[in-house]
C-alpha cells in the first residue's frame, strides 16, 4: 500500500513506453485465446446447490460479460506490472455455479417492500442479524469464491465480502449512494469479535440539544429591546467552558487508555494484512451529511477516520471500479473520494467520471463494436447483473437470526435475540451483564418481550439487590405500567405484602393514582389530577392479630391488618382562602386523634392548624357524640382572629371522624387491588398467552381454518364444474313419461332425434352466417356504386370515410368466409362425435348395440 502514483506513472510513460506496448499487444494476442470455463474444484457448500434450479445467468456468460471479463484480466495485468509489489485485486471472483463474474455484476439493487429495510440502519441490521459469518481462510488473501445476494440469504451464511454484497445492493435499491469496499481492517472487526466493545444497549442516551428556531420578525412588531450584555465576557465564558470539557474530556481519555491497558488484547501478528470487506455511503443521497462506513458484520456506522479500517484497495458498485492511488500508511484517516479524481482513484471502465490511465487496446474491442473513428477512447458500459431480483420474505424479516436466535458477547455483557413466537413466553431480547470480564458472575439480567397477552413489555433482574422490575404497555387491568419488586427469591414474587412498588398510567384510571409503593407495615399512594386535588397518602399498619376460628384452631382466619396511621396531603385549592384549603390532615388512629393543617399564607411563615381528639364513644360517626372544649385545639396566624364556636368545631369533628371512615375503606380497597393484581400476575405467569394478529394468516388458527375451508370450498366447485357436462338427452327425456325405463325403440327414436336437432342447428348456423356473408357483400356493392356516381363531387374527408369502410367492410366478408369455411369442414365431425358419444351413454349403450 506504500507508493507514489505519479513517479510509478512517469516512470511507466518515460522508460518504458515502448516496451509497455509491445506487452499490451501480446496481452491482445493472448486473450483472443482464453476461453472461460467453470472451475473443476468447488466449495463444498457451493457443490450441495442443485445447478440444474439456477437460471442460466448463473452458468453462462453473456457477450457482454465475456468482453468485461476479458478488459478486467488485461487491467489486472497492467496493474500487476506497474505495482507489482501490491497485492491482487478481487475482480473475477467464482459464483456458487463456478463461474467467473465481475464483482460489480454480481450487486443487484433493490429495493424491499418492507419500511425497514427503507433506510440504512434497518438494511445493516438486518444483514447482520440474519447471517452468519465464515472468516476468509486464509485471512490475509481476498475470497476466490463469490456468491450470490440469493445464494447467501437461502444459507444464511457467507463471508464479509459476500455481506458487503448483500448490504450494497440492498443500500442501492434504496437509493443510497454506496460501494462495497475492499481493503484491511483490524482483526476484532475481521473475526467480529466484539467482546471488547460497550453493548449498545448499555450505551448513555444521546442527548440532542434542542436547536432555537429563528423567529419570523413580522413587519409591524415592536423591536426588542438592545442587547447590552458583553460579547466579550460571553466568548471568556465560551472559552472557559471549552477548557473544563477539554480538560474533562482527556481525563475520560486517560481513564480509558489505563482501563484498555489491563484488556487490551495480545498484539495481532497479521496486522494491516487482515482482508475485509465493507460499505462505503459517500454524502448528498438520501440527504446523508457525511462520508461514512458500514460494517456489514456488526451492523454499525464508523467514520470515515476510524483507526479500526487500516487501509483501501478497491472499491466498486453495480456502475464500475475504482483503484486506490492514496497513500494508506495511516490508515483511512487522510484518503479522500472524490471518485472523479483519476490522480486518487484508478477507473476500470471509461465514463463520465473520468479517464482511465490504463487505456484498453483497440483489438479487443474490434471484435464486440465497431467504431468510425479508431484513435478515440472506447466506451463500455457495465452489463446488467447477472443474480436474480433479491427476495426477502415475511418469515426472513420475522426470523432475523440463523435459526431464529442469536448470541452476541460485548464487554461485561451477553445479548441474545430471538425471534418473535420463537418462544412461549414471548421473549425477543435478553441482556445479561456481568461484573468480571471472564462473564461469570451475572449482576443484571433484562428482558424484552413481544406480542405478551399480559401486555408484559420489559423485565430486569437486579441480582445484587434481588429486585425485579417489569414495565407494561398500556391496555392492561389496572392500568398497570410498572410493578417493582423487592424479593429474596424470585419464586415468591407473588406474596402480597411484601416490598414493592407499582407505577399505572394515571390517565386510564378515575382515581388517578401513579405510584403505590408497599412495604411489610406501611403503603405510599402518589395521584395526579384529582378533583380533591389529593396527591399523597401514607398508611402505617399494625401487626395482624391472628383470629381462630371455632371450627379450624389450628388454621386462623385472614383478617386486615389493623391502621395505626394515615397521612394526606392536597394541593393548593386556589377557590378557597389559604387558612381554609386543607394541606395535609393526620388520622392516628390508634391514639384516637387527628390533626389538620392548612396551606401557608403569601405573607406568614408558619401555617394554621387544628387538632382534635376523638369521644370514647366514636365507634359509630352516625350517632351524636360528647363534645367539650379541650377536644379540639386551634391555631389562628392571626392572632386578632375571632376563635371558632365549639358547634363548628364538633361539626367539623364530626366530618374529620367520616373522611377517616372513608379513607380507611379506601385502604382496604387498594389492598385488595394489590392482592388482585398478584393473582392476576401469577395466572398469567403460570399460563402464558401470546396474542396474534387477525392479519397474521400463518400463526392465527381460526383465520388459517377459514382460508383453508374457503380453498377447500373453491377447489371443490372447480372439479365439479369440470365433471359436470352438458346432458344432451335432457330436453328430449323430459318429453317422456317414464324417462328411467327405455326400450330399443324409445332409445333409437331419441337417437334419432338427437341426430336430428344436431343436423337442423348446424344447417341454421351455417345459414346464418350465409346471409350475414351475402349482406355485407351486397351493402359493399351499394356503397361501391354509390362512390362511382359521387366520386367527382366527393370531398377528402368523404373519400377518406369511404376508404375506411371498405377497409372494414372487406375484413368482416374474410372473417366471414373463413368461419363459414371452417363450420362446413367441422360439421360432419361433431355429428360423427354425437353419434359416438350416444352410443357410449350408459342409458342408451344397451338398446343400440
Amino acid at each position: 500500500m506504500e507508493f507514489d502514483k505519479g513517479v510509478a506513472i512517469d516512470e511507466a510513460k518515460e522508460d518504458g513506453r515502448d516496451e509497455l506496448n509491445k506487452d499490451l499487444l501480446k496481452l491482445d494476442e493472448a486473450l483472443r485465446k482464453i476461453q472461460i470455463t467453470p472451475a473443476c474444484s468447488l466449495p463444498e457448500q457451493a457443490q450441495q446447490v442443485d445447478l440444474s434450479q439456477c437460471p442460466t445467468s448463473y452458468k453462462e456468460n453473456s457477450p457482454q460479460e465475456k468482453l468485461l471479463l476479458a478488459i478486467a484480466e488485461n487491467f489486472r495485468c497492467q496493474y500487476a506490472h506497474i505495482y507489482p509489489d501490491r497485492k491482487p485485486l478481487l475482480l473475477c471472483p467464482l459464483n456458487e455455479c463456478g463461474v467467473q463474474k465481475f464483482v460489480s455484476t454480481t450487486l443487484r439493487p433493490t429495493l424491499s417492500p418492507f419500511p425497514e429495510l427503507y433506510s440504512w440502519d434497518g438494511c445493516a441490521s438486518f444483514v447482520s442479524d440474519f447471517l452468519s459469518l465464515e472468516p476468509l481462510d486464509p485471512p490475509t488473501d481476498p475470497p476466490k469464491h463469490l456468491h450470490s445476494p440469493t445464494w447467501v440469504l437461502q444459507t444464511n451464511r457467507g463471508s464479509c465480502f459476500e455481506f458487503s454484497t448483500l448490504l450494497c445492493s440492498l443500500l442501492l435499491g434504496a437509493g443510497y449512494n454506496a460501494y462495497c469496499v475492499s481493503g484491511y481492517a483490524v482483526k476484532e472487526m475481521c473475526l467480529l469479535n466484539q467482546s471488547l466493545q460497550q453493548c449498545p444497549l448499555l450505551g448513555p442516551l444521546v442527548k440532542v440539544k434542542a436547536t432555537k428556531q429563528r423567529q419570523q420578525v413580522k413587519k409591524y412588531s415592536v423591536k426588542p429591546p438592545r442587547d447590552l450584555c458583553s460579547g466579550f465576557e460571553q466568548r471568556q465564558e465560551d472559552r472557559r467552558q471549552a477548557e473544563a470539557q477539554a480538560i474533562l474530556l482527556q481525563k475520560q481519555q486517560e481513564e480509558e487508555r489505563l482501563r484498555e491497558d489491563g484488556e487490551r488484547p495480545p498484539p495481532d501478528a497479521l496486522l494491516g494484512l487482515r482482508v475485509h470487506c465493507w460499505v462505503l455511503v459517500l454524502a448528498d443521497s438520501r440527504e446523508v451529511p457525511e462520508n461514512f462506513f458500514i460494517d456489514p458484520l456488526s451492523g454499525k456506522s464508523f467514520s470515515t477516520t476510524d483507526k479500526c479500517f487500516l487501509g483501501i484497495e478497491s472499491i466498486w458498485n453495480h456502475q464500475n471500479y475504482w483503484v486506490n492511488m492514496q497513500d494508506c500508511r495511516f490508515g483511512c484517516a487522510e484518503m479522500t473520494y472524490d471518485l472523479g479524481d483519476a490522480v486518487k482513484w484508478e477507473y476500470l471502465l471509461y465514463g463520465a467520471a473520468g479517464q482511465s490511465v490504463l487505456t484498453i487496446p483497440d483489438m479487443m474491442m474490434q471484435q464486440e463494436v465497431e467504431d468510425e473513428d479508431e484513435e478515440e477512447s472506447r466506451v463500455f458500459e457495465m452489463p446488467p447483473s447477472w443474480v436474480n431480483q433479491i427476495k426477502i420474505s415475511q418469515q426472513d424479516m420475522e426470523t432475523r437470526c440463523p435459526g431464529g436466535m442469536k448470541v452476541i458477547h460485548y464487554r461485561k455483557a451477553k445479548l441474545e435475540k430471538f425471534a418473535p413466537y420463537l418462544l412461549k413466553d414471548g421473549l425477543v431480547t435478553r441482556l445479561t451483564t456481568y461484573s468480571d470480564l471472564d462473564c461469570t458472575h451475572s449482576s443484571t439480567v433484562k428482558e424484552w418481550y413481544q406480542h405478551r397477552h399480559d401486555h408484559l413489555e420489559e423485565r430486569e433482574l437486579n441480582k445484587a439487590t434481588n429486585v425485579t422490575v417489569e414495565h407494561f404497555r398500556p391496555g392492561r387491568s389496572f392500568a398497570l405500567r410498572c410493578n417493582r419488586i423487592w424479593q429474596t427469591h424470585r419464586y415468591i414474587m407473588m406474596t402480597p405484602e411484601t416490598e414493592r412498588q407499582m407505577d399505572f398510567y394515571s390517565c386510564a384510571r378515575a382515581d388517578g393514582l401513579v405510584r403505590r409503593v408497599e412495604m411489610p407495615f406501611e403503603m405510599t399512594e402518589t395521584f395526579e389530577n384529582r378533583p380533591d386535588f389529593l396527591y399523597y397518602r401514607h398508611v402505617v399498619f399494625g401487626k395482624r392479630v391472628k383470629v381462630f376460628s371455632p371450627s379450624n384452631k389450628e388454621a386462623p382466619d385472614r383478617v386486615d391488618r389493623p391502621i395505626q396511621k394515615v397521612v394526606e396531603s392536597f394541593h393548593r385549592d386556589q377557590s378557597k382562602p389559604a387558612r381554609e384549603d386543607v394541606a395535609e390532615r393526620i388520622f392516628l388512629v390508634c391514639e384516637d386523634r387527628i390533626q389538620v393543617t392548612y396551606h401557608l399564607e403569601d405573607d406568614r411563615i408558619i401555617p394554621a392548624w387544628r387538632n382534635f381528639i376523638k369521644p370514647k364513644d366514636s365507634g359509630d360517626s352516625q350517632k351524636p357524640h360528647s363534645f367539650s372544649r379541650q377536644m379540639a385545639s386551634t391555631f389562628h396566624v392571626d392572632s386578632f382572629e375571632k376563635p371558632c364556636k365549639n358547634l363548628f368545631l364538633y361539626e367539623m369533628l364530626v366530618h374529620m371522624m367520616k373522611e377517616e371512615e372513608t379513607v380507611a375503606l379506601r385502604v382496604k380497597d387498594s389492598e385488595k387491588e394489590v392482592r388482585a393484581i398478584l393473582a392476576v400476575r401469577e395466572q398469567e405467569e403460570s399460563s402464558i398467552e401470546l396474542h396474534i394478529s387477525i392479519y397474521n394468516t400463518a400463526r392465527n388458527e381460526r383465520a388459517r381454518c377459514h382460508r383453508e375451508a374457503q380453498e377447500r370450498m373453491a377447489q371443490e366447485e372447480r372439479l365439479q364444474e369440470q365433471e359436470k357436462e352438458l346432458d344432451f338427452l335432457a330436453p328430449f327425456l323430459a318429453q317422456l313419461v317414464d324417462p328411467e325405463n327405455l326400450t330399443r325403440q324409445v332409445a333409437l327414436k331419441l337417437r334419432s332425434d338427437c341426430l336430428a336437432d344436431l343436423k337442423q342447428r348446424l344447417v341454421d348456423k351455417a345459414n346464418l352466417m350465409q346471409a350475414r356473408f351475402e349482406r355485407e357483400t351486397q351493402e359493399l356493392q351499394q356503397k361501391q356504386q354509390w362512390y362511382q356516381k359521387n366520386q367527382l363531387t366527393m370531398t377528402k374527408e368523404d373519400e377518406d370515410e369511404y376508404l375506411a369502410y371498405c377497409s372494414d367492410a372487406m375484413l368482416r366478408i374474410h372473417v366471414l368466409k373463413l368461419r363459414l369455411s371452417s363450420h362446413k369442414d367441422k360439421a360432419p365431425q361433431k355429428y360423427l362425435s354425437l353419434d359416438e358419444r350416444l352410443r357410449r351413454d350408459p342409458r342408451l349403450a344397451n338398446h343400440l348395440l
